[in-house]
């Protein structure tokens, strides 16, 4: 096992290639990819969670290096707007998390638990968190060195930029970039891969094959055969119209989502533009009305602005590494990007293949365990992504009415979930029980619990307990304001960064 070859490029198929270039290449490998001049990158994604960050760091890839090249700016969480109507809770925010929090996050949580009890408590996720501040401000969350406590943060950044920052690093460290379109995949008769064939009839060989060929799924499916389980039944969303608008002098520091008549709508700040666009499910919308809906949602509906419509295909497949092929990226499997996990996914595949093959000596001992851990990240984020649906109160239109009715497909670990909160149990102790904390950790789910209003109503309410109504949430309030103004204005780092 010293040559492996990667099919296809874009941000996946260069991501693989840093890391198994970081793994291997020092220990003897030939890491090349090979990409098609004639398969275009889809390049609509442009936000991450705070795992890009940490990819970088391990890359010792400077912040200054990557984010102008990019286009990038920070992202502190996702605000999420009209996914509830239940008055005081139209809009929240999912934050991520902040060394700070170890402050606020128990005080957050004891109000949540009192309130599920009866306790009339201020419960909203907004008021706790320093990242949720910081970014209603359209504040950058890096902090001057003489603040002592970190906040994690993600990245919003133009995919196409990113795919060829990628590749430019990734070549610089030794990585092959060969160009060719595969015509045909030669196999043993064990279904191991052999060699790959292009349309200029080169032979490309290697003892391992990564397929990075995004929905078309060359090696994996169409070659070995892995079944494809489809998300469909929990997910109704199979597509999406994007297109840019301009930014004005304030940059946001989060992700917006709205929800809209038939799914949901992104607004991602770039340095230089908004990424803007429309998920939604062909069921119940044509890609001309959902087109419509946007422009008219931007102001731009007669605007000469091009548009780009996208097909998804929701689900994973069966296993993720099967004889000599590892699936990485779009080929594995796609979960609509409301979250924005779809580079956590790739790096976590990737990350843990890298553990995982040199810890069998670089044979597939442990497989199976792999794929078991890999279909365990994609489930759990589905999970967490379902719950979005299953929680929201709309229904305005026959779309929201689906999504809330569909009950039967709900993973037994969300129905104990779910059970476990509405019957007042410690949902920290829950997700800790359910092991779905490596996926998406206790604060997220009561963020999204409490932030969409499923709580007790106002009539249901009774005076709080002295023991119950123990914290100042007046003197929370001072805390968390006098620390956001140790942060700066996003653009002003942005353009010290970029002239620096």
């Amino acid at each position: 096992m010293k040559k492996i070859v990667i099919v296809g490029g874009g941000t996946a198929g260069w991501m693989s290639a840093l890391v198994m270039a970081r793994e291997w290449i020092k220990k003897g490998f030939v890491v090349s990819l090979l990409e098609s001049p004639e398969v275009g990158i889809i390049g609509v994604g442009e936000g991450s969670t705070p795992a890009l960050k940490m990819f970088f760091d391990a890359l010792d890839i400077k912040e200054d290096e990557w984010m102008p090249e990019c286009n990038a700016t920070y992202k502190c969480g996702i605000t999420f707007e009209n996914w509830s109507t239940r008055p005081g809770y139209e809009s929240y925010f999912h934050p991520f998390s902040a060394a700070l929090d170890r402050q606020s996050l128990p005080i957050f949580m004891h109000n949540v638990q009192a309130r599920l009890r009866g306790a009339d408590l201020y419960t909203h996720p907004d008021r706790f968190f320093i990242s949720s501040r910081i970014a209603k401000q359209c504040l950058a969350p890096v902090a001057p060195e003489s603040f002592p406590f970190d906040v994690h943060y993600g990245y919003h950044f133009d995919a196409v930029l990113l795919g060829k920052f990628l590749r430019k690093k990734a070549t610089e460290r030794g990585v092959n970039h060969i160009y060719g379109h595969v015509a045909e995949v030669k196999q043993y008769e064990s279904g191991d891969i052999i060699s790959l064939i292009t349309d200029k009839g080169n032979v490309i060989e290697a003892d391992f094959f990564v397929d990075c060929t995004g929905f078309s799924s060359l090696l994996i499916q169409k070659t070995l055969k892995i079944p494809f389980i489809s998300y469909s039944n929990n997910l109704l969303n199979d597509a999406a119209v994007a297109m840019p608008t301009e930014i004005g002098e304030k940059i946001p520091s989060e992700t917006l989502s709205t929800a809209l008549k038939h799914g949901w709508a992104w607004k991602i700040p770039l340095t230089n533009r908004y990424g803007n666009g429309y998920v939604y499910s062909s069921a119940f919308c044509s890609a001309d009305e959902a087109e419509c809906e946007l422009r008219e949602r931007l102001g731009i509906l007669d605007a000469d602005i091009p548009v780009r419509h996208l097909k998804m295909k929701i689900g994973r497949v069966q296993e993720h590494w099967v004889n000599n092929c590892l699936a990485v990226g779009l080929s594995q499997g796609f979960i609509e990007p409301l979250e924005a996990t779809a580079l956590f996914l790739v790096q976590q595949t990737v990350a843990v293949f890298a553990e995982y093959f040199a810890k069998g000596e670089f044979t597939d001992r442990n497989r199976n365990d792999f794929n078991q851990r890999i279909n365990g990240h994609f489930d759990g984020v589905r999970d967490y992504i379902v719950t979005h649906y299953k929680t929201s109160s709309r229904t305005d239109t026959e779309y929201w009415r689906a999504n809330t009715a569909n009950q039967q497909d709900i993973s037994p670990v969300m129905q104990e979930l779910y059970s476990g909160w509405m019957e007042g149990k410690d949902l920290a102790a829950e997700v800790s029980r359910l092991k779905i904390g490596s996926y998406y950790p206790a604060p997220s789910w009561y963020c999204i619990l409490s932030g969409m209003g499923i709580l007790p109503n106002a009539q249901q309410m009774r005076k709080p307990t002295a023991d119950e109504a123990c914290f100042d949430m007046n003197a929370l309030d001072d805390f968390l304001r006098r620390c956001t103004l140790n942060f700066s204005d996003h653009r002003y780092i942005l353009n010290k960064m970029t002239n620096a």
